[in-house]
């Protein structure tokens, strides 16, 4: 029995295999208005912030 899974942008059931041309999207369409959400910085990757290594120095940032 072949795997379904939903469509990221729209929910439609879309079957995953290798002849879904557009998993794990539905369509072209939604695959294009998954990129134009990345693109338009809508999507993030959640991180931590980093905490540079002076932080814990008294003395700040060392300029050279």
């Amino acid at each position: 029995m072949p795997l379904h899974v939903e469509c990221p942008t729209c929910g439609a059931p879309v079957v995953w295999e290798a002849q879904s041309k557009f998993r794990p999207f539905c369509s072209h369409r939604c695959r294009l208005i998954d990129l134009g959400a990345w693109a338009a910085e809508e999507h993030r990757i959640p991180v931590e912030d980093a905490v540079p290594d002076w932080a814990d120095d008294e003395s700040g940032p060392q300029s050279h």
